[in-house]
């Protein structure tokens, strides 16, 4: 039966780091002010009819802290990811010298600053809501164990193990959101 508890437990723990990853990746593309390849992650060129991650047509960087660098492996490409980059709406605009696309970063407003830490703070709750759901379904799962014949004082522990393990990764997700909130508004 105890590797049935430990199962659960360990599923649970997976879970929970999933959401702790997709916390980082959804961190990552919120601007803080300063520029990041990260940035421009999520935007698909038309690459001869296909819609492909920009990553894979070109080489993305950083020129220096406000400005990002776009350069395609192939000279055909500076208009469709122009294009791209303008339809993401993310609020850039790209200017392009026929070898480089350049993408000046602007200084973020107090507003803007402001609608990030909300955005921060809503996909932080995201995380925390994708823990608890782990947690519930690992304590559902030690329930019907203890139905089937785990002892009661096993379950006990099972269940005080999968709190903490929720705590620790709570923990994780509030220093995530601290850094990053920090990082935001640090004109």
């Amino acid at each position: 039966m105890n590797e049935e508890v430990d199962f659960c437990i360990e599923e649970a723990k997976e879970r929970m780091v999933k959401a702790i990853a997709h916390l980082e990746d959804e961190l990552k593309v919120i601007r803080a002010g300063k520029a990041n390849p990260a940035m421009l992650s999520g935007i698909m060129v038309d690459y001869y009819g296909t819609l492909t991650p920009l990553q894979q047509v070109s080489n993305v960087g950083t020129l220096d802290a406000r400005t990002i660098t776009v350069q395609p492996w192939e000279k055909a490409m500076i208009g469709p990811i122009e294009k791209a980059i303008l339809t993401a709406n993310l609020g850039f605009n790209p200017q392009n010298n026929g070898e480089v696309i350049r993408i000046a970063v602007p200084p973020l407003t107090e507003e803007r600053r402001k609608q990030l830490v909300k955005q921060v703070k809503t996909e932080g709750e995201n995380a925390r809501v994708s823990i608890r759901n782990a947690r519930r379904d690992a304590n559902e799962e030690i329930k019907k164990l203890q139905k089937n014949g785990l002892a009661e004082d096993l379950a006990k522990d099972a269940e005080a193990e999968i709190q903490k393990i929720t705590d620790s990764y709570n923990k994780k997700v509030e220093e995530l959101l601290v850094k990053k909130e920090e990082e935001i508004l640090t004109v």
